[in-house]
């Protein structure tokens, strides 16, 4: 049931990948380890991708290539025809452990990149509300970051992403640290969040359910060095319900997906 192939969109890309690769200095290792190996990826504006394989494949290497955060050993990384080369406003990114301040509120962790974006106070203030309250913290945002639960953190920390308008969303297992009831309520919230925004979406997951729930189409990653294995269209119509987890095709795909991947997760984990 799983379909293999890229949505069809005529706009041009959003972030393309082409012949990526990312060799790490490695002690003992003459040559260093190789992390990607020839990666190549277009993601359209407003798609929202997600990342799937096995621990140590370069699921988050290949998204700190896109943050700008490093640079590739060989190919390049492009946004709008434009070279990635460092960070930008334009591509924000979600942690799995939040990277909020512990020293600042919710409200002020959200306005901290619309405050180094010279954004005066008064806006910074208002924007950063409205946005808080879009993640459903209305209430908090006098509250400091020990003083919320872990899935209160993440949606604070989606708020600061999202508060200064990128093009581009970067997650990266940005539910790994929650319990699992906490996390299916933040998949359902961010299905929601994603339509809202209109960014492009690159999410990097371990798990099946959540990258088939979220995605419009999913890129799965072979074990180090990491290549593109194959992609899969995902055929559930949006938005995204509670639902469609019970949807025959939901149930097969993540069944299908499962077995042929199931030799990699016992390999690496």
């Amino acid at each position: 049931m799983v379909r293999g192939g890229a949505p069809v969109n005529a706009a041009a890309p959003e972030i393309v990948v082409r012949s990526v690769s990312m060799r790490f200095v490695a002690r003992g290792a003459a040559d260093g380890v190789l992390a990607l190996d020839s990666i190549n990826l277009a993601i359209a504006p407003r798609e929202f991708v997600a990342l799937l394989g096995p621990s140590g494949c370069g699921k988050s290497t290949l998204l700190n290539l896109i943050a700008g955060f490093t640079m590739p050993s060989e190919g390049v990384v492009t946004q709008g025809g434009a070279t990635v080369t460092a960070p930008s406003s334009a591509r924000t990114v979600v942690f799995q452990d939040y990277a909020l301040f512990p020293w600042m509120t919710l409200q002020k962790n959200v306005e901290f990149g619309l405050k180094s974006a010279g954004v005066e106070a008064a806006e910074r203030a208002e924007r950063a509300i409205a946005f808080l309250a879009r993640v459903e913290l209305a209430g908090f945002e006098d509250r400091f970051p020990h003083e919320v639960s872990g899935g209160m953190k993440q949606r604070a920390a989606i708020a600061r992403a999202l508060v200064v308008n990128p093009s581009v969303l970067l997650m990266d297992e940005p539910f790994g640290a929650l319990d699992a009831q906490t996390r299916v309520l933040m998949q359902e919230q961010v299905a929601v969040l994603s339509a809202q925004s209109g960014c492009t979406i690159l999410f990097v997951t371990h798990s099946i359910e959540e990258a088939l729930f979220l995605a419009d189409r999913v890129v799965v990653m072979s074990p180090r060095p990491g290549r593109v294995r194959r992609e899969i269209l995902v055929t559930l119509p949006r938005p995204r319900t509670p639902q469609m987890r019970a949807d025959p095709w939901f149930v097969s795909s993540v069944y299908e997906l499962w077995e042929s991947l199931k030799s990699d997760w016992q390999e690496k984990e």
